[in-house]
């Protein structure tokens, strides 16, 4: 571990949506590899502060938290410019934010499109927006932004999620063209099925809806996609994270990196 220390040492990082799953890995992650890590995300705030304070503790970093809403994009604004004012500087920006919501194109409604959109893509932008200044002025940056395999291929039900996470892709290519001459990168990882409170929901609701125990929905769940039938981990995906933030991953630009058990090789 001490070269990964030295390796993001002196870092500062924002991670949005990390209060829990994907976006909680990563930001161990990074944490653990030396970086100042921003949380971001809702929660009780009591619990949320005492997972700054072991986060700090464990890995003798600085920790701290944002509140934004990031469908706002003047909260965006703020968030960056709160991370620059209490770490001097916002080396890496990891964009994990999402939400979900399922039904037939002709039967979904407006407004969680228009969440959607805001949160999963438009969120993305106007971070990106805001921190690219600073880290062109210093020749660093390391852009993370987690798609998934919906980025790739799409499922029925999911039109504004599937719109949102290929629209992500599209982002991270013109960024990285854009900064392909200097120090900074951007890439996208593309999870599958990674065992987060979003994914228990919808093996809930599978269960529920089948009348079939969790396990049997979690098997059906992974057989439809996910050719190895093991979900992914928010430590794997945290860890693909922080080595995209490393020099070794410097000619990394405009990618988009799978961790989907085999889901996109179909």
């Amino acid at each position: 571990m001490t070269h990964e220390r030295r390796s993001l040492a002196g870092r500062s990082a924002i991670v949005t949506g990390s209060t829990s799953g994907i976006g909680l890995g990563i930001a161990r992650a990074l944490a653990a590899a030396g970086s100042n890590v921003m949380l971001n995300g809702f929660g009780d705030k009591g619990e949320i502060a005492s997972l700054c304070a072991e986060i700090r503790s464990s890995h003798a970093v600085a920790v701290t938290i944002s509140g934004a809403d990031i469908a706002s994009p003047a909260e965006v604004r703020e968030m960056v410019a709160q991370a620059t004012r209490e770490f001097g500087a916002v080396d890496i920006l990891v964009n994990n934010a999402g939400i979900q919501h399922t039904a037939p194109v002709e039967e979904f409604p407006e407004d969680k499109w228009d969440a959607i959109l805001a949160i999963n893509l438009s969120s993305n932008f106007h971070a990106i927006k805001a921190v690219l200044p600073q880290m062109r002025a210093r020749n660093f940056g390391r852009i993370v932004n987690v798609a998934s395999t919906h980025a790739l291929v799409a499922s029925v039900n999911k039109a504004a999620y599937v719109a949102a996470k290929h629209g992500v892709v599209g982002l991270t290519k013109v960024v990285a063209l854009e900064t392909a001459t200097t120090n900074v990168t951007c890439n996208a990882i593309c999870p599958g099925f990674v065992l987060t409170p979003l994914v228990q929901k919808q093996i809930d609701d599978r269960a529920a809806a089948a009348r079939i125990t969790t396990a049997q929905a979690r098997v059906e769940l992974l057989s439809e996609k996910q050719p190895s039938h093991e979900f992914a981990t928010p430590e794997q995906i945290g860890a693909l994270a922080m080595f995209l933030c490393t020099g070794d991953a410097a000619q990394i630009r405009g990618a988009t990196l799978t961790v989907d058990g085999g889901w996109t090789a179909q």
